[in-house]
């Protein structure tokens, strides 16, 4: 059995604000903090079922770890320790202002090889929109700082916040280009009941764009994110009956990655059909064999978008020989970029 993250859910331990979007109850389906012998007996029976360690970690979630109860966080780490020893070492998450010397020099004496920010914008007047409690230098101190430590490091980002657009979602993207984190999560807002946002949005104040606007915009940012280099370790919330029966709405959608996967085949698709592939009525595209589920769509999309728009039979075949990110029409070839960092 294969893992990547054993994955240590800390709900809402250690975060100083409530932020407007935030119920990580909810999110982890959790409510109950683990102590150092949770920790153990998880990563006991998690070892138990692995193979190979080489490239499994062990990850507290859920929580800004470094900013709990010192005492609490040394006994967490003091019961992950030998078993970080035996993988591939420790992942923690946080927020940017809860990043110093003293916590990464500790950090560090643990095993701990990853940290990621939760960013969320990199747009003050975003941040301070939704509670957020720091500002976009925060995060630019912090990730230099776990550079110059040598940590791997990831970023957080959560598009369609109150407050933010078009202008300010792509700034952001941007910046975090600029970053140029190891990894990055992406985490379209989604309205949960009993927060703040829930509230804007049953109030009317607060009006998300369009589940398709964002599912364009996400697929976009995944393949600049991957141009500059950037692995892709998440898109959207992971499927959870607790999240999706408290959204109010928002972007919650059991496979969104893979939507956004779909949006983009379709655009290298369409970038790729000539006056004579209109005129024939019927084309054959040729893809990964891992990304024929991707190139159809989700339930067809695909081929149904391109019947009913330009009245085209589209078939999709499988090809070794063609990259994951990039399709072939006939003899013309059109490269872009599939989400094939999926997990």
């Amino acid at each position: 059995m294969k893992h990547k993250n054993i994955a240590i859910f800390v709900p809402h331990a250690g975060c100083p604000y409530q932020c407007a979007f935030c119920d990580q109850h909810t999110i982890t389906s959790q409510t109950e903090l683990p102590d150092g012998g949770d920790v153990e007996r998880i990563c006991r029976e998690a070892f138990a079922q692995i193979d190979d360690l080489s490239e499994t970690e062990i990850a507290f979630f859920g929580g800004s770890f470094t900013a709990i109860p010192r005492a609490y966080m040394l006994e967490l780490l003091d019961a992950a320790k030998p078993f970080a020893a035996q993988c591939k070492g420790l992942r923690i998450s946080t927020r940017p202002d809860c990043i110093s010397r003293e916590v990464l020099d500790i950090l560090r004496s643990y095993h701990v090889t990853a940290i990621e920010l939760g960013a969320q914008s990199l747009d003050d007047a975003v941040l301070l929109a939704n509670d957020r409690g720091h500002t976009a230098a925060d995060v630019f101190a912090a990730s230099a700082l776990i550079r110059e430590y040598g940590f791997e490091l990831g970023l957080q980002i959560m598009p369609g916040l109150y407050g933010a657009d078009a202008v300010s979602d792509q700034n952001t993207a941007e910046a975090v280009c600029g970053i140029r984190p190891d990894t990055v999560r992406i985490y379209p807002v989604v309205i949960l009941q009993g927060t703040r946002l829930g509230e804007l949005y049953t109030a009317g104040i607060y009006r998300p764009i369009p589940f398709a606007e964002m599912v364009q915009r996400v697929a976009e940012w995944c393949v600049l994110y991957r141009s500059h280099g950037i692995r892709i370790i998440k898109v959207g919330l992971h499927a959870s009956e607790f999240v999706g029966s408290k959204a109010l709405g928002g972007y919650y959608h059991p496979a969104f990655r893979e939507l956004c996967a779909a949006y983009g085949f379709r655009a290298m698709i369409e970038a790729g059909i000539t006056a004579s592939h209109r005129e024939k009525r019927q084309i054959t595209v040729f893809v990964h064999p891992t990304c024929i589920s991707q190139a159809v769509g989700q339930k067809c999309s695909n081929i149904r978008y391109f019947h009913e728009k330009y009245g085209i039979s589209l078939t999709v075949v499988g090809d070794e020989a063609i990259s994951p990110s990039a399709v072939r029409i006939a003899e013309e070839s059109c490269k872009g970029g599939n989400d094939d960092d999926r997990k």
